[in-house]
């Protein structure tokens, strides 16, 4: 409601049972040329990796099964490619994107993420954040110097620590979750959750609704209170452990 362009980027692959939502930062239209970038990126590497083990040139860890270690690579790789864009043209320094990926296999889903865009998830009614906010004013929280509650209004609150494009090194975290059949799995970017509280978000992804009424329900509800950045909201439902699920 607010922002002359939209800097963010998502994609769907359910075949590949990958999807990523990407929050670009930078300014006019560099936010949006990181943001694609990263998301291509990750797609490319995820089908290229399909049928093969090797993450080259990230080394494998060996704490995380294959597709973690995937879309771990996946990540890093995509950060590569941002700095690269930046290098060779710059008119592109100062660009960077935030990204939160899921990738399904099995009963198994990692879940991975650069930045303040976000992954929940929703069983038997109870909402779960999945991922910490790389935030100035989140490690406020969790150094126990700011309330959840303060951290939300801060005038600090959109001071990212962690972006692809950022520094030249970047730490992704992953992580790992079980799937049963019925989670819901959200990722956002963060035009969400500044207007929405944790709360609101549960109540409408309780609803019987198809996924994509529920998408924009939720775009919607955001909008109604000022909209004040682009507004990403994916939806992944699980219909069972084994196979692939309704996005």
């Amino acid at each position: 409601m607010v922002r002359t362009h939209n800097e963010d980027c998502f994609h769907i692959d359910p075949a590949l049972q990958i999807f990523v939502v990407a929050d670009g930062m930078g300014g006019h239209s560099h936010g949006e040329i990181a943001s694609r970038i990263a998301v291509a990126s990750i797609l490319e590497f995820v089908r290229a990796s399909a049928d093969h083990d090797r993450t080259w040139p990230v080394v494998y860890d060996a704490r995380l099964q294959r597709h973690s270690n995937r879309l771990r690579a996946a990540i890093r790789i995509a950060h590569d490619d941002v700095l690269n864009a930046i290098r060779q043209n710059g008119n592109l320094q100062g660009m960077g994107t935030t990204v939160v990926g899921l990738l399904l296999d099995g009963e198994t889903a990692a879940i991975a993420h650069v930045g303040d865009s976000r992954a929940y998830r929703l069983r038997d009614d109870q909402l779960e954040l999945l991922t910490q906010d790389h935030t100035w004013v989140n490690e406020q929280v969790v150094a126990g110097h700011l309330s959840a509650e303060q951290a939300r209004s801060h005038p600090l609150k959109n001071v990212v620590t962690r972006a692809l494009g950022g520094d030249s090194e970047v730490m992704v975290d992953v992580q790992e979750r079980e799937v049963r059949a019925g989670d819901l799995f959200l990722l956002c970017s963060d035009g969400l959750t500044t207007m929405l509280n944790d709360a609101e978000i549960r109540e409408q992804l309780r609803s019987e609704e198809p996924l994509d009424v529920v998408c924009r329900g939720l775009v919607r509800a955001a909008n109604a209170r000022g909209g004040l950045d682009n507004v990403t909201v994916l939806l992944a439902k699980v219909e069972s452990a084994e196979e692939n699920p309704e996005e």
